[in-house]
C-alpha cells in the first residue's frame, strides 16, 4: 500500500512520526514542513545551547531527511503559504507536530511592564530563533527572577550565570552571549509555589549549578524536609530522592566570594510586578502545600530585580480551523479528526525529554494506520504546485545544509557554530547574496 503523508513541524515529535509512518508503510512518501528555513524545532531552539550532546539527536533525524522518501520544505508556514484543509485535501493523512512554543501568562499586575519575557522567548533568544532575535531583554539593573521550578527555569539561571569560558562549546547566538556578559548581574532567582519535593527539574539539571565559576547557588536548607513524603513509586521517587540530597548539598556548600548568587527559593508565589516604566522589582507571597495544592499564606516579601522571565508552562497555538483544548490541541489519543492527527506537546503538554516523544509518536501513528482509508491522495505535486502559484520560497533539505555548513564555517573560536538568526539572511546566502 502506497500513501502519501504531511507533517508539520520538524521537530523530535515530527521526526519520530515520519520513522514510524515510513516503517510501516513502505512506499509511502512523507513531506515534512517547518515555518522556519532551519529544522529541528526543538533540538534546534529549545535545547540549553551548552546542551550539546543533547542536540546531536538532530544526526538520526538528519538521515532520515536524506532518504528518497521523505522530501523537507522548510520555510512554509501552515495558515499563510498553505491551509489545514489543502493538507488534509490532498494527503491521506496529516499530523501536526507543531509543539507548545507559546509561553503562558502569569495573569498579575504589571506583567506587560518592559523587562516581563516568557521563557519561550527568552530560550529563544539566547538560541538564535529569527522570532525572539530582536528580544534585548534588558538586564541592566542587577537582579533576575525567574518563576518556575523545572528544567527550563535551571536553564536560563545556568546560562546566565556562566561565563564565556564556560560557555565554550556551546551554541549559544552570538548577540545572547555578549549582552549576558556585559550585564551587571549579581542575583538571579528561581522561585516554585511548591515545595522542593514537587520540583519539575531532574538532577542531572541540578548537578550542574554546584560549581559555577562566579555563581554560588543558595538554599535555605529550613525549606527541605526530611525525607520524600507523598505517593511516589520507584523511578520517580528515586529522582526526587536523588533532588533532595543535591539540595541538602547546595545548601550545606561552602558560599565563597563569588560575582553571582542563585537563590532557589520554595512556596513563594508571584502575586505582583512591581515598577513604573520598568521592571524593578517582584513581589512573592509565602505559600503552603495544603492536599498537594499551593495556597498563599497573605505574607508578603518584595525581590529587587531588573526582569522577570516566566517559565511556567508552555501553550500551543493551531492553526486555523483546528480546534483547540485548553493549551493543546482537541484530541482523541492523538486522533483530532477526518485524516489529522496530532504528536508531541501540542498533543499532550509540554511534558517529557525529547526521547519521550518515540514512543508518543509510534502510538498515534498506529491509530493512524488503524484509520487509513483506501485510495491514495495526490500528495505532494498539488502542493507543488499551491506553493509555486503562491510564490513561497520552500528551502528543501540541501538548501538546509548549505545554511549549516556556514553556521559551522563562521563559528567563533570555541563554539561548534554561530546561527543565522535572521530569514532573510539564510535566504540571501541561498541566493548567492554576500
Amino acid at each position: 500500500m502506497s500513501a502519501s503523508f504531511a507533517v508539520v513541524g520538524s521537530g523530535p515529535s515530527g521526526m519520530y512520526a515520519a520513522d514510524a509512518l515510513l516503517k510501516e508503510v513502505p512506499g509511502s512518501r512523507v513531506d515534512v514542513f517547518d515555518r522556519v528555513p532551519t529544522p529541528f524545532g526543538l533540538i534546534r531552539f529549545g535545547v540549553a545551547p551548552d546542551h550539546f550532546k543533547t542536540k546531536n539527536t538532530a544526526r538520526q533525524f538528519a538521515r532520515t531527511f536524506e532518504l528518497d522518501e521523505v522530501r523537507y520544505l522548510g520555510n512554509v508556514e501552515i495558515g499563510r503559504d498553505l491551509s489545514i484543509d489543502e493538507l488534509k485535501d490532498n494527503y491521506d493523512a496529516v499530523i501536526l507536530a507543531i509543539g507548545s512554543y507559546h509561553d503562558r501568562s502569569l495573569g498579575i499586575p504589571g506583567e506587560d511592564l518592559p523587562g516581563v519575557y516568557g521563557a519561550c522567548a527568552f530560550v529563544g533568544w539566547y538560541n538564535g530563533h529569527p522570532d525572539y532575535r530582536d528580544l534585548a531583554p534588558l538586564l541592566t539593573g542587577g537582579g533576575v527572577a525567574v518563576i518556575g521550578i523545572g528544567n527550563v527555569a535551571l536553564d536560563v539561571c545556568r546560562v546566565l550565570a556562566k561565563t564565556p569560558e564556560e560557555m565554550q562549546g556551546s551554541d549559544i547566538a552570538a548577540h545572547a552571549l555578549d549582552t549576558i556578559q556585559a550585564a551587571p548581574l549579581d542575583n538571579l532567582y528561581m522561585f516554585g509555589r511548591r515545595g522542593p519535593v514537587e520540583a519539575g527539574f531532574t538532577p542531572k539539571e541540578l548537578s550542574e549549578v554546584r560549581d559555577l565559576e562566579r555563581c554560588a547557588v543558595i538554599v535555605d536548607d529550613a525549606q527541605l524536609p526530611a525525607t520524600v513524603e507523598g505517593d511516589f513509586e520507584g523511578r520517580e521517587k528515586g529522582v526526587k530522592e536523588k533532588n533532595l540530597t543535591l539540595l541538602r548539598e547546595l545548601a550545606s556548600q561552602e558560599k565563597p566570594e563569588k560575582p553571582i548568587k542563585m537563590h532557589i527559593g520554595f512556596y513563594a508565589s508571584p502575586v505582583e510586578i512591581l515598577g513604573e516604566t520598568r521592571v524593578e522589582g517582584l513581589r512573592m507571597e509565602h505559600t503552603q502545600v495544603v492536599d498537594g495544592r499551593a495556597k498563599g499564606t497573605g505574607q508578603t516579601f518584595d525581590v529587587p530585580c531588573a526582569a522577570v522571565v516566566t517559565a511556567i508552562g508552555y501553550q500551543a497555538l493551531a492553526p486555523e480551523g483546528v480546534p483547540m483544548d485548553g493549551t493543546i490541541i482537541a484530541n482523541n489519543a492523538g486522533h483530532v479528526e477526518d485524516n489529522l492527527y496530532v504528536v508531541g506537546w501540542s498533543k499532550r503538554g509540554p511534558s517529557g525529554t525529547i526521547p519521550t516523544n518515540g514512543p508518543d509518536s509510534r502510538g498515534v501513528v498506529d491509530i493512524l494506520l488503524g484509520n487509513l482509508a483506501a485510495g491514495a491522495k495526490p500528495g505532494g505535486d498539488i502542493i507543488d504546485t499551491l506553493l509555486a502559484k503562491r510564490g513561497a520560497r520552500v528551502v528543501d533539505f540541501e538548501g538546509y545544509k548549505k545554511i549549516a555548513a556556514a553556521e559551522i564555517a563562521r563559528a567563533p573560536e570555541g563554539h561548534p557554530l554561530e546561527k543565522f538568526t535572521r530569514i532573510d539572511e539564510m535566504l540571501a546566502l541561498l541566493d548567492g547574496v554576500s
